[in-house]
């Protein structure tokens, strides 16, 4: 199967306008993305998809490969789906976030090998949980999984939530997961999901994939031990330079 690893980045951000050209120890934040996907074995090629000029003259400038894509694209995956229609040849897309600047390349092999099975629609990475501060963050989407090993629901709330157990125990007796930003799509499902409108459960979650979901689609799950590190705020940044 020929995968294409495709990089959604936006210059206009309410948060972080400009975020994908921040410079983080001497390269921009996007060079950084597109480094490590390139190292990641399963892809035959990557591509940054943008709708800004700035940005498409910085993966120039550093030898990437980009696409511009409409300005009126709503989410990273209707960007994708753009790219897809546009680059023939491919039998799998990988959507990689484009604010995670050290994204490990094994995880997005994780996400590919969901393809080696012919049934896999859609694909993404989920990691299990460890603390109460992750556990009860509305900010970090949950997710429950069934026994062949694909997405039931996902939740900003702490789901399942546990009967008769006070909430500092729901550790010990539950294995939680949160869901890892990352997904895979094949050709015909990202075309499929991108024509649906928005359903009942993603506009009360604002989740995408509860869509997906809601219209019979299934989502494979591969369990993930990395923790990522996104940069969403001014502060984040702050935070992994002062690390680095």
């Amino acid at each position: 199967m020929k995968i294409l690893g495709i990089i959604p980045a936006r210059y206009a951000s309410t948060r972080f306008p400009g975020k994908p050209l921040v410079q983080i120890n001497g390269k921009s934040m996007i060079r950084r993305v597109y480094e490590q996907a390139c190292k990641a074995e399963s892809l035959a090629n990557v591509i940054i998809a943008t709708d800004d000029e700035r940005i498409a003259a910085e993966v120039k400038d550093f030898g990437g490969s980009y696409i511009i894509t409409a300005s009126d694209h709503l989410s990273g995956t209707d960007r994708c789906a753009e790219v897809a229609e546009r680059t023939p040849g491919y039998d799998a897309f990988i959507n990689i976030q484009g604010d995670e600047p050290y994204i490990d390349p094994t995880q997005i092999d994780l996400v590919a090998s969901c393809f080696n099975h012919k049934d896999t629609q859609l694909a993404t990475l989920i990691k299990e949980i460890h603390s109460n501060e992750e556990l009860f963050n509305t900010n970090i989407p949950k997710v429950l999984i069934n026994s062949r090993q694909e997405a039931i629901y996902f939740s900003r709330q702490t789901i399942p939530h546990i009967r008769n157990a006070a909430e500092a125990l729901w550790l010990s007796k539950h294995q939680f997961y949160k869901h890892i930003g990352i997904y895979g799509y094949t050709k015909e499902a990202l075309s499929a999901i991108t024509k649906l409108p928005p359903a009942t459960l993603e506009i009360a979650e604002s989740l995408e994939q509860l869509r997906w979901i809601e219209n019979g689609f299934s989502i494979s799950i591969r369990i993930t031990d990395i923790e990522t590190i996104a940069i969403d705020t001014p502060e984040d940044l702050k935070k992994i330079n002062h690390a680095l």
